[in-house]
């Protein structure tokens, strides 16, 4: 067991349920919830995760633009970013790649491996 905590921000609470579930029970993570990009931001003034697995496809603010902030913060900046998207159109990953996220998981996931992807893109191999 590890005190790695990992930020879910996703807005169908079933999924981030579900991603919460695999990471704390396969992985041995501590996880924190976020419904939006608003909320993620609100949780990231009092808490600092290991790592951040941010929905692409939010209503308000979208996975983007809860990024550019994350990003033009010293503090949030340093943070690794692992994308979860259901969106992988050629346009995407061509913004993907311009963006210096620690990688990119597509949805709908896949429970078992969910967490062996997640060590595999953060380099958390204990």
């Amino acid at each position: 067991m590890t005190d790695r905590q990992i930020l879910v921000v996703d807005d169908e609470e079933h999924l981030r349920e579900l991603v919460q579930a695999c990471l704390e029970d396969l992985g041995g993570w501590k996880t924190v919830g976020a419904r939006s990009g608003e909320e993620c931001l609100q949780i990231l003034q009092i808490a600092q995760p290991n790592a951040i697995l941010l929905d692409v496809s939010m209503p308000g603010m979208d996975g983007f633009a809860v990024y550019d902030r994350l990003q033009s913060d010293p503090i949030t900046r340093s943070i690794p970013v692992i994308l979860l998207t259901a969106k992988v159109l050629p346009s995407d990953r061509a913004k993907f790649a311009l963006m210096a996220v620690a990688g990119v998981i597509a949805k709908p996931i896949e429970p078992i491996t969910l967490t062996e992807e997640v060590a595999e893109i953060l380099g958390w191999d204990d």
